[in-house]
């Protein structure tokens, strides 16, 4: 966190300089210290976070590139004249312990073109299918693999 501290700071002025960085390490370390005194913040937290981060960033690359694949899909379902879409509604459970990894699935469901997540109750999914070639290997899909692995982090 006090890195992002300094990094806002130098990109808030502008320019770098040695003065400016100095100011820049001393008002980092006072935010940082006021973040770990009174908003119960630990260091832990940061290091917690490092380790996320790649498996993170790894999540949203595979992400964009579900949505980018979803899309042609759906456009190839909508521009031929001789598939005949079906609509599917599927219900699925997945293991996944902690809500916001949950919420997140739904979430990404969503965001993939020709699916939506109709509702989520602890660990059971019913998700709209704009045709069932869609539905197929949801409940065993690359996100619920990922988000696996991030709450396995600790």
């Amino acid at each position: 966190m006090f890195f992002i501290f300094f990094l806002i700071w130098i990109i808030f002025n502008g320019q770098f300089t040695f003065e400016i960085a100095a100011f820049g390490v001393v008002i980092a370390g006072l935010m940082y210290l006021f973040i770990c005194k009174f908003l119960n913040y630990h260091p832990k937290t940061d290091l917690l976070l490092c380790k996320k981060f790649f498996l993170v960033l790894q999540y949203v690359f595979v992400l964009i590139t579900e949505i980018i694949k979803a899309n042609f899909a759906v456009i190839r379902m909508i521009m031929s004249s001789r598939y005949e879409i079906e609509p599917a509604i599927v219900r699925f459970k997945t293991d996944l312990k902690t809500t916001p990894a949950r919420v997140l699935l739904a979430n990404s469901i969503t965001l993939t073109p020709g699916t939506i997540t109709v509702s989520l109750e602890e660990d059971e999914y019913v998700v709209h299918c704009l045709d069932k070639e869609l539905a197929e290997g949801i409940n065993r899909s690359v996100f619920v693999t990922l988000l696996r692995k991030l709450e396995r982090v600790n």
